[in-house]
Protein backbone atom coordinates (compact mmCIF):
# COMPACT_ATOMS: atom_id res chain seq x y z
CA UNK A 1 0.00 0.00 0.00
CA UNK A 2 1.34 3.44 -0.92
CA UNK A 3 1.96 6.05 1.78
CA UNK A 4 -0.74 8.32 0.33
CA UNK A 5 -3.33 5.52 0.40
CA UNK A 6 -2.45 4.75 4.02
CA UNK A 7 -2.71 8.35 5.21
CA UNK A 8 -6.13 8.66 3.57
CA UNK A 9 -7.35 5.93 5.95
CA UNK A 10 -6.23 7.70 9.13
CA UNK A 11 -8.42 9.61 11.58
CA UNK A 12 -5.81 11.93 13.12
CA UNK A 13 -6.88 11.94 16.75
CA UNK A 14 -6.54 14.12 19.84
CA UNK A 15 -9.01 13.35 22.62
CA UNK A 16 -6.98 14.12 25.75
CA UNK A 17 -8.74 16.15 28.43
CA UNK A 18 -5.89 18.68 28.59
CA UNK A 19 -5.72 19.36 24.84
CA UNK A 20 -5.48 23.12 24.23
CA UNK A 21 -6.87 25.18 21.38
CA UNK A 22 -3.42 25.51 19.86
CA UNK A 23 -3.06 21.72 19.96
CA UNK A 24 -6.31 21.28 18.03
CA UNK A 25 -5.22 23.86 15.45
CA UNK A 26 -1.89 22.04 15.04
CA UNK A 27 -3.73 18.71 14.64
CA UNK A 28 -5.91 20.16 11.89
CA UNK A 29 -2.96 21.74 10.12
CA UNK A 30 -1.14 18.40 10.20
CA UNK A 31 -4.20 16.73 8.73
CA UNK A 32 -4.16 19.23 5.86
CA UNK A 33 -0.47 18.59 5.24
CA UNK A 34 -0.68 14.80 5.25
CA UNK A 35 -4.19 14.53 3.74
CA UNK A 36 -5.59 12.38 6.54
CA UNK A 37 -9.20 11.21 6.27
CA UNK A 38 -10.23 13.29 9.26
CA UNK A 39 -9.30 14.88 12.53
CA UNK A 40 -11.05 13.35 15.53
CA UNK A 41 -11.59 15.76 18.43
CA UNK A 42 -13.86 16.14 21.43
CA UNK A 43 -17.16 17.95 20.72
CA UNK A 44 -16.03 21.22 22.32
CA UNK A 45 -13.29 21.52 19.68
CA UNK A 46 -15.35 20.73 16.58
CA UNK A 47 -15.88 24.38 15.66
CA UNK A 48 -12.15 25.11 16.06
CA UNK A 49 -11.16 22.21 13.82
CA UNK A 50 -13.84 23.14 11.30
CA UNK A 51 -12.48 26.67 10.99
CA UNK A 52 -9.05 25.34 10.06
CA UNK A 53 -10.41 22.72 7.65
CA UNK A 54 -13.40 24.44 6.06
CA UNK A 55 -11.46 25.06 2.84
CA UNK A 56 -10.03 21.52 2.80
CA UNK A 57 -13.13 19.39 2.10
CA UNK A 58 -11.18 16.16 1.67
CA UNK A 59 -10.25 16.24 5.39
CA UNK A 60 -13.36 15.75 7.53
CA UNK A 61 -14.04 16.83 11.09
CA UNK A 62 -14.86 13.82 13.26
CA UNK A 63 -16.02 13.89 16.87
CA UNK A 64 -16.99 11.48 19.63
CA UNK A 65 -20.41 10.98 21.22
CA UNK A 66 -21.09 9.58 24.70
CA UNK A 67 -17.34 9.38 25.11
CA UNK A 68 -15.57 7.52 26.60
CA UNK A 69 -17.97 5.45 28.75
CA UNK A 70 -21.07 5.28 26.53
CA UNK A 71 -23.27 5.55 29.62
CA UNK A 72 -25.33 8.62 28.76
CA UNK A 73 -28.91 8.21 27.54
CA UNK A 74 -29.89 7.74 23.88
CA UNK A 75 -31.62 11.14 24.01
CA UNK A 76 -28.44 12.81 25.26
CA UNK A 77 -26.38 11.14 22.54
CA UNK A 78 -28.85 12.29 19.89
CA UNK A 79 -28.64 15.89 21.11
CA UNK A 80 -24.85 15.71 21.29
CA UNK A 81 -24.80 14.43 17.70
CA UNK A 82 -27.07 17.20 16.43
CA UNK A 83 -25.05 19.84 18.26
CA UNK A 84 -21.75 18.54 16.88
CA UNK A 85 -23.08 18.46 13.32
CA UNK A 86 -24.28 22.04 13.67
CA UNK A 87 -20.73 22.99 14.72
CA UNK A 88 -19.21 21.35 11.64
CA UNK A 89 -18.77 17.62 12.36
CA UNK A 90 -19.09 15.37 9.33
CA UNK A 91 -18.32 12.09 11.12
CA UNK A 92 -19.41 10.97 14.60
CA UNK A 93 -17.95 8.08 16.60
CA UNK A 94 -20.41 7.03 19.31
CA UNK A 95 -19.80 4.71 22.25
CA UNK A 96 -22.47 2.09 22.85
CA UNK A 97 -24.01 1.48 26.26
CA UNK A 98 -21.58 -1.27 27.18
CA UNK A 99 -23.36 -2.18 30.40
CA UNK A 100 -26.66 -2.62 28.58
CA UNK A 101 -25.01 -4.95 26.07
CA UNK A 102 -23.44 -7.02 28.84
CA UNK A 103 -26.84 -7.13 30.60
CA UNK A 104 -28.34 -8.70 27.49
CA UNK A 105 -30.53 -5.67 26.76
CA UNK A 106 -30.03 -5.66 23.00
CA UNK A 107 -33.13 -3.52 22.48
CA UNK A 108 -31.58 -0.71 24.55
CA UNK A 109 -28.30 -0.96 22.64
CA UNK A 110 -30.03 -0.84 19.26
CA UNK A 111 -32.14 2.14 20.36
CA UNK A 112 -28.99 3.83 21.67
CA UNK A 113 -27.20 3.45 18.33
CA UNK A 114 -30.30 4.38 16.33
CA UNK A 115 -30.60 7.64 18.28
CA UNK A 116 -27.24 8.69 16.85
CA UNK A 117 -27.63 7.28 13.35
CA UNK A 118 -31.06 8.92 13.13
CA UNK A 119 -29.71 12.31 14.21
CA UNK A 120 -26.82 12.01 11.75
CA UNK A 121 -28.66 10.56 8.76
CA UNK A 122 -27.87 12.46 5.58
CA UNK A 123 -25.52 14.79 7.46
CA UNK A 124 -22.66 12.78 8.95
CA UNK A 125 -21.00 9.38 8.79
CA UNK A 126 -21.58 7.25 11.90
CA UNK A 127 -19.09 4.91 13.59
CA UNK A 128 -20.05 2.72 16.54
CA UNK A 129 -17.42 2.09 19.23
CA UNK A 130 -18.07 -1.26 20.89
CA UNK A 131 -15.03 -1.26 23.28
CA UNK A 132 -13.81 -4.75 22.37
CA UNK A 133 -11.49 -5.08 25.37
CA UNK A 134 -14.52 -5.25 27.68
CA UNK A 135 -16.49 -7.78 25.63
CA UNK A 136 -16.53 -11.51 24.98
CA UNK A 137 -16.44 -12.62 21.35
CA UNK A 138 -20.17 -13.36 21.53
CA UNK A 139 -20.81 -9.83 22.79
CA UNK A 140 -18.62 -8.34 20.05
CA UNK A 141 -20.67 -10.16 17.42
CA UNK A 142 -23.95 -9.02 18.97
CA UNK A 143 -22.74 -5.42 19.17
CA UNK A 144 -21.66 -5.41 15.53
CA UNK A 145 -24.95 -6.92 14.36
CA UNK A 146 -26.92 -4.33 16.35
CA UNK A 147 -24.85 -1.52 14.84
CA UNK A 148 -25.62 -2.75 11.33
CA UNK A 149 -29.32 -3.13 12.15
CA UNK A 150 -29.39 0.43 13.53
CA UNK A 151 -27.94 1.86 10.33
CA UNK A 152 -24.32 2.57 11.29
CA UNK A 153 -21.70 3.15 8.61
CA UNK A 154 -18.80 1.71 10.62
CA UNK A 155 -18.05 -0.39 13.66
CA UNK A 156 -15.01 0.61 15.70
CA UNK A 157 -12.94 -1.33 18.20
CA UNK A 158 -12.07 1.02 21.01
CA UNK A 159 -12.10 4.40 22.70
CA UNK A 160 -8.41 4.17 23.51
CA UNK A 161 -9.32 5.05 27.11
CA UNK A 162 -10.16 1.60 28.48
CA UNK A 163 -8.07 -1.49 29.22
CA UNK A 164 -6.97 -2.28 25.67
CA UNK A 165 -7.11 -1.28 22.03
CA UNK A 166 -7.44 -2.87 18.62
CA UNK A 167 -6.21 -6.37 17.82
CA UNK A 168 -6.05 -8.05 14.44
CA UNK A 169 -8.22 -10.87 15.82
CA UNK A 170 -10.98 -8.46 16.80
CA UNK A 171 -10.80 -6.66 13.46
CA UNK A 172 -11.12 -9.99 11.63
CA UNK A 173 -14.09 -11.00 13.79
CA UNK A 174 -15.81 -7.66 13.25
CA UNK A 175 -15.23 -7.83 9.48
CA UNK A 176 -16.68 -11.34 9.30
CA UNK A 177 -19.69 -10.20 11.28
CA UNK A 178 -20.58 -7.02 9.38
CA UNK A 179 -19.69 -8.25 5.90
CA UNK A 180 -18.04 -6.28 3.10
CA UNK A 181 -20.25 -3.20 2.97
CA UNK A 182 -19.80 -1.74 6.47
CA UNK A 183 -16.58 0.02 7.50
CA UNK A 184 -14.38 -1.31 10.31
CA UNK A 185 -12.21 1.13 12.27
CA UNK A 186 -9.20 0.01 14.31
CA UNK A 187 -8.35 2.35 17.17
CA UNK A 188 -6.25 2.18 20.27
CA UNK A 189 -2.60 1.13 20.15
CA UNK A 190 -1.99 1.65 16.41
CA UNK A 191 1.33 3.48 16.56
CA UNK A 192 3.26 2.60 13.41
CA UNK A 193 2.72 1.97 9.72
CA UNK A 194 3.35 -1.72 10.42
CA UNK A 195 0.60 -1.75 13.06
CA UNK A 196 -1.77 -0.02 10.64
CA UNK A 197 -1.04 -2.44 7.81
CA UNK A 198 -1.68 -5.43 10.09
CA UNK A 199 -5.11 -4.00 10.92
CA UNK A 200 -5.88 -3.24 7.29
CA UNK A 201 -4.84 -6.77 6.35
CA UNK A 202 -7.32 -8.10 8.91
CA UNK A 203 -10.16 -6.04 7.43
CA UNK A 204 -9.92 -2.47 8.78
CA UNK A 205 -10.88 0.35 6.44
CA UNK A 206 -10.10 3.20 8.83
CA UNK A 207 -7.40 3.71 11.47
CA UNK A 208 -7.85 5.92 14.52
CA UNK A 209 -4.54 7.09 16.00
CA UNK A 210 -2.75 10.02 17.59
CA UNK A 211 0.33 8.85 15.71
CA UNK A 212 -0.74 9.82 12.21
CA UNK A 213 2.29 12.01 11.55
CA UNK A 214 4.69 9.35 12.83
CA UNK A 215 2.97 6.75 10.65
CA UNK A 216 3.16 9.03 7.61
CA UNK A 217 6.89 9.50 8.26
CA UNK A 218 7.51 5.80 8.83
CA UNK A 219 8.28 6.34 12.52
CA UNK A 220 6.87 4.89 15.74
CA UNK A 221 4.50 6.87 17.99
CA UNK A 222 5.43 5.85 21.53
CA UNK A 223 2.49 7.29 23.44
CA UNK A 224 -1.18 8.11 23.25
CA UNK A 225 -4.29 6.85 21.49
Amino acid sequence: MSESNLTRMIDHTLLKADARKEDIIKLAEEAKTYKFASVCVNPAWVATAYEVLKDTPEVKVCTVIGFPLGASTPETKAFETENAIQAGAEEVDMVINIGALKSGDDEWVKRDIAAVTGAARGKALTKVIIETCLLTDEEKVRACKLAVEAGADYVKTSTGFSTGGATKEDIALMRRTVGPNIGVKASGGVRSAEDALVMIGAGATRIGTSGGVAIAKGEQNISGY
